[in-house]
């Protein structure tokens, strides 16, 4: 299990609106080009034990559909882990994705491996 430092609900928003004037280092555009409708989208950090909530909330998703995700700008942690749910339930994972380096992450899933493009 994951033991977050904080409730990821008050950590992690999905927002489809502008971002907040208050940027956090973390804050990152992330764009779906895994071929699947992602459902569910959770973050944590490297060394939790939780994923926590679902920060797409009801929302979905799609292939070539972006959003952009905010961080409290109290998170110090860099390395982040980032875990899917497709429309069939099946997870994917991303590990150890360096947020303090990213403004856009692009998600691929291509031969049952997930990769990502970091900007």
């Amino acid at each position: 299990m994951r033991i977050a430092a904080l409730s990821l609900a008050a950590l992690v928003t999905a927002l489809s609106s502008p971002i907040v004037a208050q940027q956090s280092k973390l804050d990152f555009t992330l764009l779906n080009r895994t071929g699947v409708v992602i459902q569910e989208l959770y973050v944590s950090p490297d060394e939790a034990d939780d994923w926590e909530e679902d920060v797409l909330g009801r929302d979905v998703l799609k292939h070539n559909e972006s959003v952009d995700i905010t961080f409290s700008r109290s998170e110090k942690s860099c390395d982040w882990d980032l875990m899917i749910k497709d429309e069939d339930g099946d997870e994917i994972e991303w590990d150890s994705l360096d947020l303090c380096a990213a403004s856009h992450i692009t998600l691929l899933y291509q031969n049952n491996k997930p990769t990502a493009i970091i900007k």
